[in-house]
């Protein structure tokens, strides 16, 4: 594909749409960035040349004006917020509307038509709408990021201690960025993923307490990971507002992680990057400072 694309990037002030932004422009591509408001994060999209777009992806006139002169698009839509199949379906339809040649959607690993999270079926029936747009469609299904952390760096600073739902169940990380990376390889050459379902891990597949001791390694300190139930989970963190379609989701998907839908690792991230993933040691070196 030549560089006169232009690419709409959804979740552009997000971790892997900030990153799909950063590698378009490195790349030489027209990036148009689709946010909920004007701040202090889309001002440095505009000085960067990005052209910002403010808009919902719950409204179907916002969306589709947003598509208008766009080639291939980024559909991301957060998974512990309810709407992900309206957002889809207006999304496809706008596409549709704006005659798109292309659009890389953000799933997730544990999606499929029997899955017990409302979230990961919702993102199934999603891919089977978007299929039927006609448009080539490329699925990315990640397993956890190692992003999460950040969630509950509180209990590793205070207590060095890891406290999830997810027994000794495995997985692979992802780092935020290296999927950003794969978004943009991917919009900027439809034609060679369409049609596609990818799974995507991080190079090095644990269980959380094999993460503990890259985490303590990296700290200098001892951190450990005390397993709970997810009622204990939810117990702890009740500081916490959380919605029952976050409570539902996790629930279900701490279930798949122990039972196996998670773990598993392969090279696709570097085979369509052309570059090494970042490793759990490496994002927690990165982010020493947060955990300190």
């Amino acid at each position: 594909m030549e560089k006169q694309l232009k690419i709409l990037i959804t979740g552009a002030t997000g971790k892997s749409g900030g990153a799909a932004i950063d590698e378009l422009l490195q790349m030489g591509y027209q990036v148009r960035a689709l946010v909920h408001s004007n701040d202090e994060r889309s001002e440095k999209l505009t000085a960067r040349g990005v052209e910002v777009f403010v808009g919902d992806l719950l409204n179907l006139d916002e969306i589709s004006t947003a598509m208008q002169s766009i080639d291939t698009a980024y559909f991301c839509y957060p998974v512990l917020v309810p709407g992900v199949l309206q957002a889809t379906a207006y999304f496809a339809q706008a596409a549709v509307e704006n005659r798109l040649k292309g659009i890389v959607n953000m799933s997730q690993i544990s999606a499929k038509r029997e899955a017990k999270s409302n979230a990961a079926q919702d993102h199934w029936v999603g891919e089977q709408i978007l299929n039927r747009t006609g448009i080539p469609v490329v699925h990315l299904r990640p397993t956890f990021f190692d992003d999460w952390f950040l969630y509950i760096r509180e209990g590793i600073q205070h207590d060095n201690a890891i406290v999830l739902p997810f027994g000794e169940g495995r997985w692979a990380p992802v780092d935020s960025a290296d999927l950003g990376r794969v978004v943009a390889k991917i919009a900027t050459s439809i034609e060679e993923y369409a049609g596609q379902v990818l799974k995507l891990y991080g190079p090095e597949e644990f269980s959380v307490f094999e993460m503990s001791d890259v985490i303590s390694r990296v700290l200098g300190r001892t951190v450990k990971y005390e397993p709970v139930t997810i009622e204990h989970f939810f117990e702890i963190n009740s500081k916490r507002a959380a919605s029952e379609h976050f409570v539902q989701h996790v629930t279900h998907v701490a279930d798949d992680c122990i039972n196996g839908i998670f773990a598993g690792t392969n090279g696709l991230i570097e085979m369509i990057t052309q570059r090494k993933p970042t490793t759990l040691s490496g994002f927690f070196n990165q982010n020493k400072a947060l955990f300190s």
